[in-house]
């Protein structure tokens, strides 16, 4: 039987700079949330970037830097537009990703990319509200909210340290 995986992805950008940090957790259970697995949050530094694309970026990264493929994979995100992705795909492909003034659509090669590996992967994608008070939040929260602040405090950092 293939065991179930959680993937858990944020991004923060800075649109002045076009720059990002996009982190993920990657876990095999979110019965049991502990502190301690912030230390396990990668986090990439993205440029040039916008919030949109930053997103998608970070996902792909996550993608294809853990192994999906030894089982289900459930990807909890707060980017309204991976998660409609999905419903966009026939209109996406069928206009071969060309806007109605026969342009390529931004980020279009993320896209396609991530059509790829969606083919390719047990996938399930679940919204999730960040920035939540503290009293609401669930055990998936919590999880979320460790990816939330990594990428936060490394564009926070990147700034702090770019005035120095």
């Amino acid at each position: 039987m293939r065991q179930k995986q959680f993937l858990f992805t944020d991004g923060s950008a800075d649109p002045r700079k076009n720059i990002g940090f996009g982190a993920y957790l990657h876990v095999r259970d979110v019965d049991h949330f502990d502190a301690s697995l912030k230390q396990q949050i990668k986090i990439k530094k993205f440029e040039p970037t916008s919030s949109t694309k930053l997103e998608i970026e970070t996902l792909l990264w996550a993608l294809k830097n853990i192994n999906p493929k030894e089982g289900a994979l459930v990807v909890f995100t707060d980017c309204q537009n991976i998660l409609g992705l999905q419903k966009r795909r026939d209109k996406l492909e069928s206009h071969d990703y060309l806007t109605s003034k026969n342009k390529k659509i931004a980020n279009h090669e993320l896209y396609q990319e991530f059509f790829k590996l969606q083919d390719t992967l047990q996938c399930q994608f679940i919204k999730v509200k960040g920035h939540r008070p503290k009293d609401d939040k669930d055990a998936i929260d919590r999880f979320f909210t460790l990816v939330d602040r990594a990428s936060r405090n490394a564009l926070r950092n990147d700034a702090d340290a770019q005035h120095i």
